[in-house]
């Protein structure tokens, strides 16, 4: 396995992307050693790619990008709607000239119908995928749908439910996206989802059980890390822990306990934790 490593902007700052807030996420992220940034789109899409483009050069990182619905494009109540924020995220994304929108793509994160999904919002939610798929494909672009635990979500709360949709809607450059918190939650364990995966996973959200230090919570990493390395994964594994050190966090990321550690601590030993595990494994 040859992955590469990165940090969400997340583990620097709050979800609200400024031209200031997004500087210090790219200089931390080069700081501590990390390969990439994940850059987590505003639905404003109030974002200059072309700065963010050679700030990222200056600083010798990648990037792939990321975005999480709203809530008013929620894919089976306002589909229109949907595509057309996917499409613009999907522009920025080529004018950072990177190849990976992931997050969560399936839904408006706390938007519920009061019952369990139904066939025609399954074939919404697909005509939808096919659709900003083909557009991604014109751009190079792969995209990755990220399942969430049932408390935020309805609509894909499990690794199997995405490639099961993936695979209806019949885009080849529809992948899955995992993160280790949600799979804490909705797996039944974490070794069988990547392994079923395999070719279909792109990107990896590692984050503990408690959002705060890898290797210290529920999460398995020792299946999770046996499996990413029966696939041979070389895709992204990103760094989502969190921090109320981190002015206006708590509030975003409903992280009510103090932390016991700072963002640059969080950052510091996650990063040694994962490149320890990856080396283990060869």
């Amino acid at each position: 396995m040859n992955p590469k490593f990165g940090a969400s902007i997340l583990s620097w700052i709050t979800p609200y992307w400024t031209p200031e807030s997004g500087l210090y996420a790219i200089q931390q992220t080069a700081k501590y050693g990390f390969d990439l940034l994940e850059i987590l789109l505003p639905p404003s899409m109030d974002f200059d790619a072309s700065t963010v483009k050679k700030q990222l050069r200056d600083y010798n990182l990648h990037a792939v990008c990321s975005l999480n619905l709203p809530k008013e494009a929620h894919i089976p109540f306002y589909p229109e709607k949907a595509k057309l924020l996917i499409k613009e995220a999907l522009n920025k994304v080529a004018e950072l000239e990177t190849d990976y929108l992931g997050g969560v793509l399936h839904s408006g994160i706390g938007v519920f119908s009061g019952t369990p999904r139904t066939e025609e919002e399954e074939n919404i939610l697909c005509e939808v995928w096919a659709e900003v798929a083909d557009y991604a494909a014109s751009l190079g672009i792969d995209i990755g749908i990220e399942p969430i635990n049932r408390y935020e979500s309805y609509i894909c709360t499990s690794a199997d439910e995405v490639l099961t949709l993936i695979e209806k809607a019949g885009a080849p450059n529809l992948k899955l996206h995992l993160d280790t918190f949600h799979m804490n939650i909705e797996e039944s364990n974490f070794y069988d989802p990547v392994v079923k995966a395999n070719g279909k996973l792109r990107h990896v959200h590692m984050t503990e059980s408690d959002r705060g230090m890898l290797g210290e919570g529920n999460v398995c990493w020792e299946d999770l890390f046996h499996a990413l390395h029966e696939i041979d994964f070389d895709g992204n594994l990103v760094l989502e822990n969190f921090s109320n050190s981190i002015p206006g966090m708590a509030e975003a990321v409903s992280l009510w306990r103090p932390s016991k550690y700072d963002a640059s601590e969080l950052a510091k030993g996650s990063l040694a934790f994962m490149k320890k595990m990856a080396e283990e494994m060869e």
